[in-house]
């Protein structure tokens, strides 16, 4: 390798060097603590002699402690019927037993009637893995 390639590197490496040998900061002159000598004041006593008053709970009211809330009635709502023109409406497809052991086989369904508990839970299941 040529030498003057390196000149840089060279020269801000000797830069780096001398700069961290080299001290920075004057040093530091340590000056004694200070001690201030430490004392508690007691706050003073009150000019009053203070009397407890006795509480009376005759006031006490259930329907202030314990409110019911007052709901509003829900308004009905008018059910609109689709038109069977209508093709945005999902359609509802019912789905048998064979076709459901014909889409994911013998095997998972007798393995999802075990894990929900009856067929018509395993029928539903093969349902929503047709729509998907």
């Amino acid at each position: 390798m040529n030498i003057k390639k390196l000149w840089i590197p060279i020269l801000s490496a000797s830069f780096l060097m001398i700069g961290c040998a080299t001290q920075q900061t004057a040093p530091v002159a340590k000056q004694p603590a200070v001690v201030k000598p430490t004392k508690t004041y007691a706050p003073a006593p009150p000019k009053k002699k203070i009397e407890l008053k006795e509480v009376e709970d005759t006031n006490f009211s259930s329907e202030y402690m314990y409110p019911e809330t007052k709901t509003k009635k829900a308004k009905p709502v008018a059910v609109v019927q689709a038109d069977s023109t209508d093709l945005s409406a999902p359609v509802a497809s019912t789905m048998g037993k064979g076709e459901c052991i014909s889409m994911i086989g013998q095997d998972k369904f007798n393995k999802y009637t075990q894990m929900l508990g009856d067929e018509a839970s395993a029928i539903k299941r093969c349902q929503m893995l047709k729509a998907m």
